[in-house]
């Protein structure tokens, strides 16, 4: 079975193009709008991958999610996205080992490539 993605971004016209990007590469994904949404999901612990926004509106931050992740000894790899790429928020992203760091409106072969290097990892 391929591999599940969560997409985390509280734009709701990003995480349907980011959803059905990620279906044309024949993976599976779950669109969440909230951090606070993801962490509430019974399913969180069965991804694959997140594809995480780094600025969420309204609660906690994607970077604010992974650390929480972190703390609690999940490993999932995670792939940030943003609009507002700026050399300390990729520093903090790297501390934090994200699989990849991409900013928004960025050509999608990044993020496939991305996905699918992820993918592969985990069935080695």
């Amino acid at each position: 079975m391929r591999m599940s993605v969560a997409i985390i971004d509280d734009d709701e016209s990003v995480c349907r193009s980011l959803v059905r990007l990620v279906q044309w590469t024949g993976l599976r994904p779950s669109a969440f709008h909230s951090a606070e949404g993801f962490l509430a999901s019974p399913q969180r612990s069965g991804f694959g991958c997140l594809v995480l926004d780094v600025h969420l509106d309204g609660g906690m931050s994607g970077l604010e999610l992974r650390r929480r992740l972190l703390d609690n000894g999940e490993l999932t790899p995670v792939i940030f996205l943003t609009a507002h790429d700026d050399p300390v928020t990729r520093s903090e992203a790297a501390r934090m080992g994200c699989a990849t760091f991409i900013r928004k409106g960025e050509d999608h072969l990044s993020l496939i490539d991305a996905l699918l290097r992820i993918e592969r990892s985990g069935s080695d």
